[in-house]
């Protein structure tokens, strides 16, 4: 006859200690989310005076006046132009800044190391020191009050954060693959869209992830281009609701930035396996 003998493990105290601390430190992250939430569905006279997370009853009318749109502006209309300028902005930064940096990864060129020096430098550069010589340019060219101030720069690769993290990528990849289609015929532009871009792909994600995360909140930059309320974004409509009836439009102005909020997050859980990929195979590690 035959015991057993069970050894119980020690409790790691620390590693309890640690779960909690993180357990702990997700809860305070995801409170603003929580209230937001609890707040969409808030009656008006609780959104300001209330401070209980949970409402006293749903109120289900703010979903709708959202979805009423702002000033004479359907929602549609609204989540349309968010959409295309969103769009327009990540096209543009992954032509873009994945030539410039195919060009500064790969090709040899004179000055090409204080080139590379001074996109990196720009880097540092408020954006709104260069916000005002932009509208003049562009009020000069008589593009304001349009999207093209939005959505053109993206297309000259004036990102230098994404062209630096594209870059950092591709200076990781073989160079025998360009140097067995270079053998094949291909020349620069060839090897670029058929050998590197291909390989670039987590990379190129990435970009894409921050661009529409990033052109969808913009605010600013969309204030001072756009004034007619047929171009206006979702970004700007949430303004709109406290402009037009003040503090009695809160619970609306909550709802629409619940509804605001949903492309971000299924654009980013659609593709956050790409950005994981991405930030980590191109020198971007924590």
């Amino acid at each position: 006859m035959t015991s057993t003998t069970v050894v119980h493990k020690p409790v790691r105290w620390g590693r309890v200690a640690l779960h909690v601390g993180c357990l702990l430190a997700l809860l305070v992250m995801l409170y603003p989310l929580a209230w937001l939430l609890a707040t969409s569905l808030k009656p008006a006279d609780e959104v300001i005076a209330s401070l209980n997370l949970l409402p006293s009853h749903l109120e289900w009318s703010n979903y709708a006046t959202a979805l009423d749109g702002v000033n004479d502006v359907s929602i549609w209309r609204l989540l349309g132009n968010s959409l295309l300028i969103a769009g327009g902005a990540v096209l543009g930064n992954v032509i873009s800044c994945s030539l410039a940096a195919y060009a500064f990864a790969r090709l040899r060129f004179r000055f090409r190391g204080p080139l590379f020096a001074f996109m990196i430098a720009t880097i540092m550069l408020p954006h709104h020191a260069v916000l005002i010589p932009q509208y003049i340019i562009f009020n000069q060219l008589g593009l304001v009050n349009t999207y093209w101030p939005l959505i053109l720069p993206k297309f000259l690769a004036t990102e230098a954060f994404f062209v630096f993290l594209i870059v950092q990528f591709m200076r990781s990849l073989p160079r025998e693959l360009e140097e067995a289609a270079r053998i094949d015929g291909c020349g620069p532009f060839r090897s670029f869209f058929q050998v590197v871009l291909p390989l670039t792909r987590p990379a190129l994600i990435t970009t894409a992830i921050f661009t529409f995360i990033w052109t969808w909140n913009d605010f600013f930059t969309q204030l001072i281009y756009l004034f007619d309320p047929e171009k206006f974004t979702l970004t700007l409509a949430l303004r709109s609701f406290v402009d037009a009836s003040s503090t009695s439009a809160f619970g609306p102005m909550f709802a629409l930035s619940v509804i605001a909020l949903l492309p971000i997050v299924l654009f980013f859980l659609a593709f956050q396996r790409f950005l994981v990929e991405g930030m980590a195979s191109s020198g971007l590690k924590g």
